[in-house]
């Protein structure tokens, strides 16, 4: 094999692993999990421009009456270098992350790979076959197929590797759980809901943390392993409450939580058209959701956001039950009332079951945020703090990064940062809240709202319309969404020269510079993830 010819084989080989590791890179966005990384790929990865370049290097490498072997092939080695570069200058809102999970992962594609390519080229090298085949083309051809096929690879890598990781998921689980099990006074608060248990977990936080030694789930560790890695790398032996986020996308994703940590309360702050592509109904969402009620003791209590048709209707019997509203639901044991906005924050005041109306303030902005903030003030009542601590510690909440949190720029605009997880509910409230800034331009940027089955379209368009009756420009972010929200957009009262779409958010910021004006507000309602386009 010539000199030449092995510089093609390495280049080709390096775009081999680099690919590689964008699809890991994807594996590891979708949660490792094969159904969403599958659906990542229907969405049009597999049969994209990308993946079609390497079919055609493929067809070059065979077509050996097309143009002459060398020549197809610098080509094919060109055109890999070319795509290592435009890999590795792609920029990503979340970067991929080099866990040990990635690497084993990497080394089994990797291994797969090579176990493949180099018998071939080692017992095929200078060979000519009687097709006029030579070793080196049947070399390069597999090692192009490879990189076509690559989402297989990773997909047979994470099936090999699937009893390992359920080894090292079971050791971690019993280490956790003996942790546990050796802290009896420890109280466990599990908190669950189609939005706004980021924010809640936060909130209860801050305000129990002025008497309590308290430990809550990190950013969004709200599966079985975040949570697990939460105790085995946080947990202290003096920590007295423990806040547990739990998240779901399928049945079972709670329960599977409350059995690692047997929570004594547990909130559950809504039920709406989250996840489902997973879910595939409401019904399924509520009885998942309230899986964390299930699981609850006698002696311990839910705490239950009435505001929400399937949470009000749930009935809750094994265990005891407090519900609140903070949008005058009926029966509701606290009620948050007179909510009223302004510059420094939020003013409202809470009912509770005795009649007593006991006023707060907080930085926080929305009526979500009032809602959440009321099931954090249950709990801490429950745990017997003072009303005046529990006052003067939800006046001192920070807002939480990228739900609804709000700063002004030097130039004197408004931005408004909601940019994580938008759902139908929340993003009305961030609208609603936008509404309240009345001094320049009120613009929205979004991607609109993602995962919601069947209702996606529809849901979107519904979207569309309250931007454009509720601010003066709409920027529509990407082409998953697009054609609901313009159809929603249409039907409103916005100006259709005020109604933008672009590709990016870097086109997005390019747009807002030309025309953004001192006084304007600016609201970014959802971040769509590197796996949607």
């Amino acid at each position: 094999m010539s000199p030449l010819s092995i510089v093609i084989l390495s280049l080709c080989g390096i775009y081999m692993l680099v690919n590689f590791t964008h699809d890991l890179h994807m594996l590891q966005q979708n949660s490792y999990r094969a159904d969403r990384y599958f659906r990542w790929l229907k969405r049009g990865d597999m049969s994209s421009a990308w993946r079609l370049v390497d079919v055609a290097m493929i067809f070059l490498v065979l077509a050996a009456n097309l143009l002459p072997l060398q020549l197809a092939a610098l080509i094919v080695a060109i055109v890999c270098t070319s795509k290592i570069f435009i890999i590795f200058s792609r920029k990503f809102k979340k970067p991929l992350v080099y866990t040990k999970r990635i690497w084993r992962l990497y080394c089994v594609t990797a291994l797969l790979s090579l176990g493949a390519i180099l018998p071939v080229a080692i017992c095929n090298a200078g060979k000519v076959f009687p097709d006029g085949y030579t070793g080196f083309q049947i070399t390069l051809f597999i090692l192009l197929a490879i990189c076509a096929l690559s989402w297989v690879v990773v997909l047979l890598a994470l099936f090999i590797l699937t009893p390992v990781e359920k080894a090292i998921n079971r050791k971690f689980r019993n280490e956790a759980v003996g942790i546990l099990q050796s802290m009896p006074s420890l109280k466990v608060i599990g908190i669950t809901g189609s939005y706004g248990k980021t924010s809640t977990k936060h909130f209860l936080h801050s305000i129990l943390s002025e008497q309590f030694e308290t430990l809550m789930t990190p950013g969004s560790f709200n599966t079985p392993l975040g949570v697990i890695r939460t105790i085995r790398e946080q947990m202290k032996p003096y920590t007295e409450i423990f806040i547990c986020e739990m998240g779901a996308k399928q049945k079972g994703d709670i329960k599977e939580i409350c059995d690692i940590v047997n929570p004594e309360i547990g909130i559950i702050t809504a039920v709406g058209p989250m996840h489902l592509e997973s879910f595939k109904s409401l019904e399924n969402v509520q009885s998942t959701k309230f899986e964390l009620a299930d699981a609850l003791p006698s002696d311990g209590f839910a705490v239950v956001n009435d505001d929400f048709a399937l949470c009000a209707s749930r009935k809750i019997d094994n265990t005891g039950c407090i519900r609140y509203s903070a949008a005058g639901a009926k029966g509701a044991d606290y009620v948050a009332s007179d909510i009223r906005y302004s510059p420094q924050g939020t003013d409202f005041k809470v009912t509770t079951p005795e009649g007593e109306v006991i006023d707060f303030h907080t930085p926080v902005v929305g009526e979500g945020n009032v809602s959440n903030i009321l099931a954090a003030i249950i709990v801490a009542l429950k745990l017997g703090m003072p009303v005046q601590k529990i006052v003067t510690a939800v006046g001192k909440i920070n807002q939480v990064e990228h739900r609804l949190s709000m700063r002004r720029t030097p130039g004197g605009v408004t931005v408004i940062d909601d940019a994580f997880n938008s759902n139908p509910s929340g993003a009305k409230m961030a609208l609603d809240v936008l509404t309240q800034f009345t001094g320049g331009q009120r613009i929205v940027v979004t991607p609109g709202m993602i995962e919601l089955g069947e209702k996606q379209h529809q849901l979107n368009a519904a979207l569309g319309k309250y931007i454009g009756d509720k601010a003066d420009v709409a920027i529509i972010v990407g082409e998953y969404n697009r054609d609901a929200l313009t159809e929603g957009l249409a039907k409103s009262q916005i100006d259709e020269k005020n109604i933008y779409t672009v590709d990016t958010f870097v086109l997005a910021q390019e747009l807002l510079t030309e025309i953004l004006r001192p006084g304007d507000t600016i609201l970014y309602e959802n971040d769509l993830p590197d796996s949607f386009k």
